[in-house]
C-alpha cells in the first residue's frame, strides 16, 4: 500500500494545464536528477485545425498510439462501432491498452510512476484500474491526474484513487498553476532522495 504523501492526484475542470503542469514537473525532475527511471504516459490531444478530434495515449519514451477519436479511419469498421463511446469520442481501448499497460509494470528499479490520466476512457479498460492499483501497491510515488466530479459524483475508480490513504489531492486552477506545481516538484524531490 502507498505510503502518505506518495500518490499525488492533480485534479480540475477541463483545459486547466492538468498534464501541462505533470509535463513540468516531469520536466524538472529529469533535468534536477538525469538518472530518474520514471515510468507512464501522458495523454495528448488530437487536433485538425482549432477543432479538437480525438486523444492520444504517449509514452514516457515517445511512443503513441490512439486513446479516442472522431474521425478515425477504423470507426466504420465492424470492430470500431463495438467501442465505447464518451460523448462524441470512441475510444480505442486495445490502443490504450497496448501502450499504457506494459508502462504500469512495476520494476525494481523505477522510482516514479506518472499516469495521465485516470479518467473515463481509460477506466474502459478491465486491466487499467488493477494496474494502477499494482502500482500503488508497490510504495512507488504516484503523479496522476483525474477529471473534476461532473454532477457533484467521481467516477468510481477516481474515487477509489482520492480515497486511497497514500493520496494527496491538488486542485489545479488558473490562478494557483505556478504554485500548485512548485509543491508538487518540491514534494517529490524530498519524496525521491528519501527512496
Amino acid at each position: 500500500m502507498a505510503a502518505p504523501g506518495k500518490c499525488l492526484l492533480v485534479t480540475g475542470p477541463p483545459g486547466v494545464g492538468k498534464t501541462t503542469l505533470v509535463m513540468r514537473v516531469l520536466e524538472s525532475l529529469r533535468t534536477s536528477n538525469p538518472s530518474l527511471k520514471i515510468q507512464g504516459f501522458y495523454t495528448r490531444e488530437i487536433r485538425e485545425g482549432t477543432e479538437r478530434v480525438g486523444f492520444e495515449v504517449v509514452t514516457l519514451d515517445g511512443r503513441t498510439g490512439p486513446l479516442a477519436s472522431t474521425t478515425n479511419s477504423r470507426n466504420g469498421s465492424p470492430e470500431a462501432l463495438r467501442w465505447p463511446n464518451v460523448g462524441r469520442y470512441r475510444v480505442d481501448v486495445a490502443s490504450f491498452e497496448s501502450l499504457a499497460l506494459p508502462e504500469l509494470q512495476v520494476k525494481g528499479d523505477t522510482d516514479l510512476f506518472i499516469i495521465d490520466e485516470v479518467g473515463k476512457m481509460e477506466l474502459f479498460s478491465s486491466s487499467f484500474f488493477p494496474a494502477v492499483l499494482k502500482v500503488l501497491e508497490s510504495n512507488i510515488p504516484v503523479l496522476a491526474t483525474v477529471p473534476t466530479p461532473k454532477f457533484g459524483r467521481d467516477i468510481p475508480g477516481v474515487a477509489r484513487l482520492k480515497n486511497h490513504p497514500g493520496a494527496m489531492l491538488f486542485t489545479l486552477n488558473t490562478s494557483n498553476r505556478d504554485a500548485i506545481r512548485e509543491q508538487i516538484y518540491t514534494h517529490l524531490v524530498n519524496l525521491l532522495q528519501k527512496c
